[in-house]
C-alpha cells in the first residue's frame, strides 16, 4: 500500500516507522517545510492519505485529497464544525473518509466501558460525573477530541446530563471537562463518579504514540477500495 502522510511530526514519523515495518511504502511526507508539495498530482501517487495536522488546516487537507480521489484517514481534532462538508462530498462523489478522535484500541474499548458505566450510573443520582484529560504541551485543542467523545458518551446514557462544558459547570445538567497540559504526556483520560461518601474512577493512559499509529494504519488498510464515512466501530466491530 502506498501512503501519503500529511503531518510529518512525531505522530507522522511513528506512522512511517510502523508502516515500513509492515511492508507499506511512504510516497509523500508533508510538514511545514514542504507545503508546496501538497498538490493533487503528488497525492494521486498514493493509495491512501493519513492526516494528522491541526484544526486550521485539516478541512482543506481532506478536501484536497478528495480532489485527487484519495481515501483519507484523519486523526485531527477540533475542526468538526465543518464535518458536514466532508460528509456531503463523500455522498455526492463516492469518496472515502475515516475519522476517529482517537485511534488507540485501548481508548475505543474505554469508550464502550464508559458508555456501559454511564448507563449503569443513570439511576444513581447521588453520584455526579466529571471528565479530566492530560496531554503534552504541544497539543493545540482543549478539551481533547477524546475527552469530548467520552463526555458525549455519558450524555447519551444519562438522563440527568445534557451538555459538557470546559472546566466549571453552571448547572447540574452539565458535565465538567477539565484539561491539563504537561510535558510530553501522550494522553491520560479519566472519568470520575463522585458522591458524598465514595468515588468510582476509570482511567485510560497512553504509554506512547504507537497505539495511535497502529490504529491509523489498520484504518488505512481497511478503507482502501471502499466509499463512505467510517469510524472505529466499523473497523473494530466492538
Amino acid at each position: 500500500m502506498k501512503i501519503a502522510i500529511i503531518g510529518y511530526g512525531k505522530m507522522g514519523k511513528t506512522i512511517e516507522k510502523l508502516a515500513v515495518q509492515k511492508g507499506h511504502e511512504i510516497v509523500l511526507k508533508i510538514d511545514d517545510s514542504n507545503l508546496k508539495d501538497l498538490i493533487v498530482e503528488n497525492l494521486k501517487k498514493a493509495d491512501v492519505a493519513i492526516e494528522f495536522t491541526n484544526p486550521e488546516s485539516a478541512f482543506k487537507n481532506i478536501n484536497l485529497c478528495f480532489d485527487a480521489n484519495l481515501p483519507v484517514i484523519s486523526g485531527t481534532t477540533g475542526w468538526l464544525d465543518k464535518f458536514d462538508g466532508i460528509k456531503q462530498r463523500c455522498e455526492k462523489e463516492n469518496q472515502a473518509f475515516f475519522y476517529a478522535s482517537n485511534y488507540s484500541l485501548g481508548v475505543n474499548i474505554f469508550f464502550k466501558l464508559n458508555q456501559y458505566l454511564a448507563k449503569m450510573m443513570n439511576k444513581f443520582e447521588n453520584f455526579d460525573v466529571s471528565v479530566d484529560e492530560t496531554h503534552h504541551i504541544h497539543k493545540l485543542d482543549a478539551p481533547s477530541g477524546t475527552a469530548i467523545t467520552i463526555a458525549e458518551g455519558i450524555i447519551n446514557e444519562m438522563d440527568r446530563k445534557n451538555a459538557w462544558v470546559k472546566e466549571k459547570v453552571e448547572s447540574p445538567e452539565q458535565i465538567a471537562v477539565k484539561s491539563f497540559r504537561e510535558g510530553e504526556i501522550p494522553g491520560i483520560h479519566t472519568v470520575t463518579y463522585s458522591s458524598d461518601v465514595e468515588n468510582i474512577v476509570i482511567t485510560h493512559e497512553s504509554k506512547n504514540r504507537e497505539g495511535l499509529a497502529q490504529g491509523a494504519l489498520m484504518a488505512a488498510e481497511f478503507i482502501v477500495g471502499k466509499s463512505g464515512i467510517f469510524g472505529m466501530d466499523d473497523l473494530l466491530m466492538l
